[in-house]
């Protein structure tokens, strides 16, 4: 006998077998028990999900002659007839390209007699949506009033495009994505029963490679085994077959991005691809793992929602405090822009490059979370930067003998600048109602006449945060974080948006800021 794909071989026969659909298994189970069995029967969900194998075992159920427990026995004349495909009990219909008013009007004829043997005749029309409108209106007539003994099983993969007249006359049942614990366990049996060796990280690959469909994982696990037939299937063997790529390069990649090393992360590409990896699969994997991290940061019990293992998930959270979660979200949603740029490119290498020199330079993107991350890089280099620390220098006390500690300088125009341009940071550092007094405040200094003072600013008509702030507890926590922070004293004047003065004060935008301080110009080469 020809070899027989394992998804056709392991076809489900019985109720039980079926799995990840068990709210639909005891709903059939209970009607064929009870016979209280319906005459129309809707099935939707996703490809691979086993909407055809639900169709044929309740076919063989409504038919079977010693059903066990709502499910048939697939031993007697009946059932065994319906598998063989011999029976005209059961017709199984592809709208796809039986789709015309001429193939229902044959149904129609045909539902006038009644079954030769058993109980019901069962069509079971699969891609319904296929169907012509007139098709779907001369099938209404015979879905509304059938004889009592046709049962009609429709299939689709997208019920949003059949007629509500349709589906308000069919028991609808959705057929949900099969989880990768589920997969991964049904694909374990089966190959205990084909005597093949595989890792149990292999097998999870291809699990969650199947994306909630049960056939789609069995063919990928049998192209896996055919590579390498009478070996045993690792990790990387299946990585190699799927033209996927192991976490460990996305973790390098993201450390490369998060550095800001466009020629890094390009060579980490070109290697990647060099091995003979998918770049569309790297793209999706990659944005799958940034999805990861993110849960992983964000969510208080990231082990219910990240499908990881124990030793994955604790790297996973090692990894996700390398970036805040404004970041990731903006390096999700380029990639994502870039999957579907990726469908309909012919360089798709070139376009993927591109989109990483973006994540490596959010100074090239304009919206918000771009700007985000380029106040994370900022504030990255500035703390990197080095510090020149004075040491102080003086004579031996007249009594402690020891030396005199100098009074810090006052702050001059530069080092005003500097305050205003750090000013995030700064308020950042104060505590309490002062923070949230200074959310609705900007610093702003006189360029005009180097005066030390700062000035902060408060809307017009906001006397009440600039009372506030006026306590003189206040006034001198700021002094002290900016003194900390330059080694210069400072005044400090508070005043509202009427006051004249604020219209002649000058302020540095944070665009200015970040091309004087970071000069993320966009050359044509890497520096």
């Amino acid at each position: 006998m020809s070899y027989q794909a394992l998804y056709r071989k392991f076809r489900p026969d019985n109720f039980d077998e079926v799995k990840g659909q068990d709210h639909i298994v005891t709903a059939l189970r209970n009607q064929v028990r009870a016979n209280r069995i319906g005459h129309a029967f809707l099935f939707c969900g996703t490809r691979g999900t086993g909407k055809t194998s639900v169709a044929k075992i309740l076919a063989r159920a409504v038919n079977c002659e010693n059903p066990v427990n709502g499910s048939p026995c697939n031993e007697c004349r009946i059932c065994r007839s319906i598998l063989a495909g011999t029976s005209m009990n059961v017709a199984e219909i592809d709208a796809a390209s039986n789709n015309s008013v001429d193939n229902i009007r044959e149904i129609r004829d045909e539902v006038a007699y009644r079954p030769t043997e058993g109980n019901y005749r069962v069509y079971i029309i699969d891609e319904v949506h296929m169907l012509s409108p007139g098709a779907f209106n001369a099938l209404l007539k015979t879905l509304e009033e059938p004889p009592s003994y046709v049962i009609f099983i429709l299939a689709t993969t997208e019920a949003h495009k059949i007629p509500v007249t349709i589906l308000s006359r069919c028991q609808r049942y959705d057929f949900h994505r099969i989880t990768v614990d589920t997969i991964a366990n049904r694909l374990t049996a089966l190959l205990e029963r084909e005597g093949v060796e595989a890792e149990e990280k292999a097998v999870r690959y291809i699990a969650k490679a199947g994306d909630g469909s049960m056939r789609d994982a069995l063919s990928l696990l049998d192209q896996c085994i055919a590579f390498y037939l009478g070996e045993k299937l690792t990790y990387d063997n299946v990585l190699e077959v799927l033209g996927a790529v192991d976490t460990e390069v996305f973790s390098r990649m993201l450390r490369e991005i998060l550095r800001g090393d466009a020629g890094a992360a390009i060579r980490l590409l070109d290697e990647t691809i060099a091995a003979g990896r998918d770049i569309s699969q790297f793209v999706s994997d990659f944005t799958w793992y940034l999805r990861n991290l993110l849960l992983v940061k964000t969510a208080d019990d990231p082990e219910g929602i990240v499908d990881a293992s124990a030793e994955n998930l604790t790297l996973l959270k090692e990894e996700s405090s390398m970036a805040d979660a404004d970041t990731l979200m903006r390096y999700i949603r380029v990639l994502s822009e870039l999957s579907n740029q990726m469908r309909y490119a012919t360089q798709k290498r070139v376009v993927l490059e591109v989109a990483l020199i973006r994540l490596t330079r959010p100074a090239m993107e304009t919206n918000l979370d771009s700007l985000l991350d380029r106040v994370r890089v900022l504030e990255k280099r500035i703390e990197e930067a080095p510090r020149v620390v004075y040491a102080p220098t003086g004579g031996q006390g007249d009594s402690a003998g020891k030396a005199k500690k100098p009074e810090p300088a006052f702050a001059a125009p530069e080092d005003l600048r500097r305050i205003v341009s750090e000013w995030g940071m700064i308020a950042g550092q104060t505590k309490g109602l002062l923070r949230e007094i200074l959310k609705n405040a900007e610093p702003y200094y006189d360029g005009s006449t180097g005066e030390n003072i700062l000035y902060i600013v408060f809307r017009a008509g906001d006397f009440i945060s600039s009372s506030r702030a006026g306590n003189e507890e206040y006034i001198n926590e700021l002094k002290s974080i900016i003194q900390k922070r330059t080694g210069k004293t400072v005044e400090i004047r508070l005043i509202t948006g009427e006051d004249g003065k604020a219209e002649a004060l000058n302020r540095i935008s944070v665009d200015e800021m970040i091309h004087e301080n970071i000069h993320f110009d966009v050359d044509d080469e890497d520096d």
